[in-house]
């Protein structure tokens, strides 16, 4: 092995940041304390959206979302093939059926005429909401994606933890990933290897005051202090969940947000000079594609590899890289190849995610990475690949 080993994706923790933990620790509150409200409010502003719920991590984020739309059994959700289980599982939770739609193989996003196909497949079904990926944290063209939901009844959850930071231009004007102008909500991630960190960690933004106070309750376990009732009571209307953010991962968060632009940055500064990097690469490999509307802080570097020219199976090419230092990681596997949903569904044929799936790799990428890291990953894959 060549110097230590770089991990596609880790953390930056810095002195201050321990420090906001230590004084949350010394404070009244460890938990649904001031700090949650702060973190929220200072997060709704970094994104432009007038609500900002934080709870226990991404996936409790998409679950609070279904049960504020009330999303009801029988009911019908779309989902790109190439995301996390947790976009397709949240419509699960609630007992509503999942269609799947394929991608761009070029970068992993559902498109206009792949969520138009699957509208194809929902029948007769009520369709409820559709879940656009900013998969690494490119932005999904939202305009016309909202404009296909709408005429279907349906609305927009932007599945957005790989996005914070991102921002897309549609019409001429400039938006930014979270302020909710084409869906009804946005979620994030605080997840280790996201751009900001908590730990574990999760947030929803919306501009509907309804769904926002809904979000509120239902992630307190569905409980509401009725206005004039005595401090101590509560009513339960309905069961929700304990997916509470604690004050000691809002103070770390509150921290981590006030390096969003030093963080976007460096994400940005280490994304050019990848593309360098690997550009004599071409054409067995090439970065996956970035559309024109999109102006991404990456999340996920991701090289579309042509393994069958290369002469060598994508498990070798990984362990070869470690063998050298770098590691990597494969974002996705197809959701609807899962056992759980071909057994529910059956195969589908998907052309676009199975593209994606056989050629992508994920390679380092986070601010803590020097430039000469980058260097490192390219020589490696060179070597590798025998470029």
């Amino acid at each position: 092995m060549s110097g230590p080993l770089l991990p596609y994706g880790r953390q930056t923790i810095e002195d201050d940041d321990i420090a906001a933990v230590a004084e949350a620790l010394r404070g009244d509150f460890l938990t649904t304390g001031p700090t949650v409200e702060a973190f929220e409010t200072a997060f709704a502003e970094t994104v432009g959206a007038r609500h900002a719920v934080a709870c226990a991590n991404g996936t409790a984020a998409l679950h609070l979302a279904m049960l504020a739309l009330d999303v009801q059994p029988g009911e019908v959700c779309i989902a790109p093939a190439i995301t996390f289980l947790a976009t397709a599982n949240c419509a699960r939770y609630v007992g509503a059926e999942v269609v799947f739609a394929d991608v761009d193989p070029l970068t992993g996003l559902m498109t206009p005429d792949t969520l138009a196909d699957a509208l194809k497949r929902v029948g007769g079904r009520k369709l409820r909401a559709v879940l656009p990926v900013h998969l690494r944290g490119d932005v999904a063209q939202l305009d016309a994606l909202e404009a296909l939901a709408r005429d279907a009844g349906a609305v927009l959850v932007e599945d957005a933890p790989h996005a914070l930071g991102s921002t897309a231009t549609f019409g001429n004007v400039s938006e930014r990933v979270g302020d909710a102008r084409h869906s009804a909500m946005a979620t994030f991630s605080f997840h280790p290897v996201k751009t900001i960190a908590t730990g574990e960690g999760g947030m929803v933004t919306t501009n509907d005051d309804r769904l926002a106070e809904r979000l509120r309750v239902m992630r307190s376990h569905g409980m509401i202090r009725p206005p004039g009732a005595d401090p101590w009571w509560y009513e339960m209307p309905e069961p929700g969940f304990n997916y509470r953010l604690p004050d000691i991962l809002c103070a770390l968060g509150l921290s981590q947000l006030g390096k969003l632009p030093r963080f976007a940055a460096r994400r940005k500064a280490l994304t050019a000079r990848y593309q360098s990097a690997l550009a004599p690469l071409a054409p067995m490999l090439r970065p996956a594609v970035r559309p024109l509307w999109s102006d991404p802080v990456l999340h996920l570097m991701v090289a579309l590899i042509d393994f069958a020219a290369v002469g060598k199976a994508r498990r070798q090419v990984v362990e070869e890289l470690r063998a050298r230092g770098v590691g990597s990681q494969v974002h996705y596997i197809p959701v609807s190849r899962q056992p759980y949903y071909v057994n529910r569904y059956g195969p589908i044929d998907l052309p676009g995610a199975d593209a994606w799936y056989e050629a992508c790799l994920s390679l380092p990428l986070y601010p803590g990475m020097a430039d000469e890291d980058v260097d490192r990953v390219a020589a490696a894959l060179k070597a590798v690949l025998g470029a």
